[in-house]
């Protein structure tokens, strides 16, 4: 899944980017909010991670304008400020989810969680497709009653293709959920990694379940 880190302090800043990296998340980072409201713009996020005291363009500000440009990522508001009213003034802008600092990255990562969840309609943190099935919490991975260990790179894949079982998707679109946006890799890594995956999930006599579809992509399911 890919994020959007807009948070100027950069302790926290750099934290957060390598605490979300080591749990499998594509992050793009940027320090102020008139680059943050660009790549928001430009790309397509999972979810975006606002503070609101920011140089340039204020968080609120950055909001308001994604919502009045219909753009419906999800996203959490991560500030100092707690009252009552300036959550309220956040949730009716268009946040998601609100986050006073400081706080445990571990309620961050639940949070980010749920709205991935929301986002591809799965309640659930399991998802099951056949006999494959993904334990999104944990990033763990089984096919029947065998484990199956997979990289950084395959999980993020796999969990992808996973959030959208049954449908067609795209090597650009697989490309710009699970590479960053300073990434030098190009759309035919996706090819390879498939490939990866798919000697990992249908070993010997397992049915199939990743199909490639000619000039249109790939599909996950039965």
């Amino acid at each position: 899944m890919r994020i959007l880190l807009i948070e100027d302090y950069l302790p926290l800043q750099k934290s957060l980017a390598k605490g979300l990296r080591e749990a499998d998340f594509a992050v793009d980072v940027s320090g102020d909010g008139q680059e943050g409201l660009w790549y928001a713009m430009s790309n397509d996020y999972d979810v975006i991670i606002l503070d609101i005291m920011l140089p340039k363009l204020d968080g609120l500000s950055v909001l308001k304008q994604l919502r009045v440009k219909n753009k419906n990522n999800h996203i959490i508001i991560l500030t100092a400020k707690d009252t009552v009213e300036d959550r309220i003034k956040g949730l009716d802008l268009g946040a998601d989810d609100y986050l006073v600092k400081p706080f445990a990255f571990e309620e961050l990562m639940a949070r980010l969680r749920a709205l991935v969840r929301r986002r591809y309609e799965h309640k659930c943190p399991d998802i099951n497709i056949a006999d494959l099935h993904i334990d999104t919490a944990s990033r763990r991975v089984w096919r029947g009653d065998d484990e199956i260990i997979l990289t950084s790179r395959e999980y993020m894949l796999l969990e992808y293709l996973a959030r959208r079982a049954g449908q067609v998707v795209s090597r650009t679109d697989i490309w710009e959920h699970i590479y960053e946006f300073n990434s030098e890799a190009s759309s035919n890594v996706v090819d390879v990694y498939i490939g990866y995956l798919r000697k990992k999930i249908e070993k010997e006599s397992m049915p199939p379940l990743l199909r490639t579809i000619r000039g249109q992509g790939y599909i996950l399911g039965t």
